[in-house]
This record gives structure tokens, sequence and C-alpha cells, in this order.
């Protein structure tokens, strides 16, 4: 079982499509494990966005993701960030695959609805910028049995 980090982006809130990326991702089979929704502060995004700040880029990020609420999630399942990362598609809307989030719903590399980790590592980092352990449920359903080959998950 893996956890990874989502944060659906404040444009997605804006046009209400949190329920629908929320809704993708439970269709994957993946598990939401914690959930919130909160205004990032500056602090916060400099913290996330650390590798990034020397690039020309950093402050289009930070301005973004602090200019409207977001929803930051804990989801799980086997090969989490990599089935979380194709469920989003590429990071540019524009070169992102039909049927994935940035691919039906995105149009621009700055305004790409969600935010994904983009390993176990980053993951295991990322989510404990956004969570206490305690905010962590852990659960299963009946319907586990039925998508995770390992019954004990």
């Amino acid at each position: 079982m893996e956890r990874t980090l989502v944060i659906i982006k404040p444009d997605a809130l804006q046009r209400g499509l949190a329920g629908v990326i929320i809704s993708r991702l439970e269709q994957r089979g993946l598990r939401i494990a914690a959930l919130r929704m909160f205004h990032i502060d500056e602090a916060l995004a400099a913290r996330h966005y650390a590798e990034h700040v020397e690039k020309p880029f950093y402050r289009t990020l930070v301005d973004f993701i602090t200019s409207s609420p977001v929803i930051a999630a804990v989801v799980e399942g086997p090969d989490a960030v990599e089935v979380v990362r194709a469920t989003m598609g590429a990071t540019d809307p524009r070169k992102a695959a039909p049927g994935t989030i940035r691919g039906d719903f995105g149009l621009y590399i700055t305004q790409n609805l969600i935010h994904g980790s983009d390993s176990r590592e980053s993951a295991a980092r990322e989510i404990k910028l956004f969570f206490e352990d305690s905010e962590i449920c852990r659960y299963s359903r009946d319907l586990d049995r039925w998508l995770f080959e390992d019954s004990q998950a």
C-alpha cells in the first residue's frame, strides 16, 4: 500500500471541479485517507515549492497556489503515486491525453487543476507538510478485496 499527496488547486475549486476530481481518483480504486480544505499561506507554499525557488516561475507558483482555497488529500492504494500521476495527465494540459483530469479539463500549464507527488520520497515529504499523522485515517473498505491483490490492505 502506498500513499501520495494530492492538491486540488485553486482553479479547480473556482471552476467547481473538486468533486469530479475526487471522484476520478476514487473511481480508479484509490482510497481517501485524509482530506481538508484551506488556504495555503506563503510560508507553506515556500516549503512546498522549495525546489523551484531559483526558477523564474517560482513567484507565479506561489501567487497561484495562495490565491484561493485548495483541497489537500492523502490517497492510498497500490502504486498510488504512479496511478495518481497517470490519472492527472501531463503537467501541460495541452499535452495531456484525453481521459486524464488535465486532458479533459485543463488549458494552461500554470492553471493545471491538480498536484500529485512525483515520487514516493516526495509523497512522504509532502504529506508531512500538509497533514499530521493523527489526521490520516487507517481503514479498509469492503471493496478493497476486489481492488487490491493484497486483501489485507
